[in-house]
């Protein structure tokens, strides 16, 4: 474990009095600097016709159109047409659950950073040069920490969950994590590629706690977290169960290996 000074409210994987650090990795790190012509957004999408339009239009002015976006849709409303219409590409599958969706669309691009998001306008588009600086500066994997600022716009029950959530995983792996369930990371390509992932609903989790298991170098970033636009399509008791499921497997599974 390694902490290292830098901007201000990074949050140390692992823990650390000024949140920031670094699990020590095992890729060996490009000296290539990556732009956004280097980046692919990527993201599942269901029914989201009335956020999925200001996301693109966020990505794409905050990138300068240079970033590839890929959707996996599985939507029965315009939430496709929109996406096609702001020059997304868009795979299109039946609806099988969130971590079947975005486990297509991380492994789609063959851009060397790939970004993960939600559709539903939360996450913040314009923090996206950050995360390349922070994959530019070696990091395997950079975890948006939605919980740093508060995330007021979360509703209460969601926030102590995923407090909890983290608190499991940061007990499982022995190493201190702050946020596993964002949908907002960056990852080298060829993490996600080395990688089998197994979860659904608890894939969030999993695409942290694999590659920090792993000893990747991951690097939790606070981030602002918005109010959803529309409803979410979440059951918060159905998915807090699944996803605590999710983390125990896949810190017992990583355990064995």
């Amino acid at each position: 474990m390694s902490d290292t000074a830098g901007t201000d409210g990074d949050i140390p994987v692992g823990g650390g009095a000024e949140r920031e650090a670094t699990v020590e990795g095992s890729s060996e790190q490009s000296s290539e600097r990556y732009t956004f012509e280097d980046l692919s957004v990527v993201m599942g999408t269901y029914n989201e016709a009335e956020a999925i339009g200001t996301v693109l239009s966020d990505i794409e002015t905050v990138t300068d159109g240079k970033a590839e976006v890929v959707c996996v849709d599985g939507s029965s409303d315009r939430t496709p047409e929109i996406a096609r219409d702001h020059g997304a590409r868009v795979i299109e599958q039946e609806p099988q659950g969130y971590g079947v969706a975005v486990r297509e669309a991380i492994l789609a691009p063959d851009r060397p950073v790939v970004v993960t998001t939600d559709c539903d306008d939360t996450y913040p588009m314009e923090q996206l040069p950050e995360f390349l600086e922070l994959i530019n500066e070696g990091y395997d994997v950079v975890s948006g920490d939605r919980l740093y600022h508060g995330a007021e716009a979360m509703p209460a029950f969601n926030r102590l969950g995923n407090h909890l959530f983290a608190l499991v995983a940061s007990v499982m792996m022995g190493t201190r994590v702050h946020d596993t369930t964002t949908g907002m990371r960056a990852y080298r390509r060829e993490v996600v590629e080395s990688i089998e992932w197994t979860e659904n609903t608890g894939l969030s989790a999993e695409l942290l706690i694999r590659p920090l298991m792993r000893g990747y170098e991951v690097r939790e970033h606070p981030i602002d977290y918005r109010e959803r636009a529309g409803e979410s399509k979440l059951d918060p008791i159905e998915g807090g169960y699944a996803i605590a499921k999710s983390i125990v497997t896949v810190c017992l599974d990583e355990r064995l290996r």
